[in-house]
């Protein structure tokens, strides 16, 4: 029913601190995004020790997307599609996979856009077997919104969801419409195994946007938004 505004101008972001996860090496991000501004570098989602040591997700000043996770000053895993994402009138799901345990390298890291696998990618370096990622760290801080760099997310968000210690796919938080079959929309996440630091915000109260309705209260703290950035724009009732 709701979605999250953002306003990068207002350096508007959510965050929690991570306590001890379920599996290091392995997690799911899902969540649907509206673009507001469409020229300038936006984080979906972050976390950091320092600048030598961070992981994001982010969209480019070029609309392309990137997940990246950089430790010690290199790349432990970096995908960024040649496809460009400038609609800002269309609501888009993401889901990002990182399981450096998969036997297979080309699955520790894994993209799906509106229920599709991306598999183009300009580059795509994928972590070693094993290789522990520098987001779902005990005492590390996630934001969502904002990455290290300060790259503000600029329009909305719904059903953000991570998944700790689950490699999950696309069509678990989504499916197509069988009256539409193109059409991609959400459904219901509940029945998920969250793990230790997984959480859902669904933005459903105005007075506690950082709400965790997975059922462990990995409450968000607010920054820089307030009631009014509740919004009715959302993925299955799109303006």
């Amino acid at each position: 029913d709701n979605s999250c505004r953002f306003n990068d101008g207002d350096s508007a972001e959510l965050h929690f601190s991570q306590g001890t996860p379920t599996d290091n090496n392995t997690w799911t991000f899902s969540c649907w995004f509206k673009r507001g501004s469409t020229t300038t570098e936006q984080a979906l989602f972050g976390a950091w020790s320092d600048g030598s040591n961070q992981g994001k997700c982010r969209i480019m000043a070029d609309a392309t997307l990137q997940f990246i996770d950089y430790q010690s000053s290199s790349n432990t895993g970096k995908l960024t599609t040649n496809k460009v994402f400038r609609d800002p009138s269309a609501w888009m799901h993401i889901v990002l996979v990182w399981d450096s345990d998969n036997g297979t390298a080309g699955n520790r890291m894994r993209m799906y856009i509106n229920g599709t696998e991306e598999t183009s990618f300009s580059l795509d370096t994928n972590p070693s077997s094993g290789q522990a990622t520098i987001l779902n760290v005990s005492g590390r801080v996630m934001y969502v919104g904002r990455d290290f760099d300060g790259g503000y997310w600029d329009g909305y968000m719904a059903e953000v969801i991570f998944i700790d210690g689950t490699a999950y796919a696309a069509s678990d938080f989504g499916e197509f419409d069988s009256d539409s079959p193109t059409i991609w929309k959400p459904k219901d996440p509940s029945g998920l195994t969250f793990g230790n630091n997984g959480c859902w915000l669904d933005f459903a109260d105005s007075s506690a946007l950082g709400n965790d309705v997975s059922g462990n209260n990995n409450d968000f703290t607010v920054a820089n938004l307030d009631a009014t950035d509740q919004a009715t724009d959302t993925p299955t009732n799109n303006f």
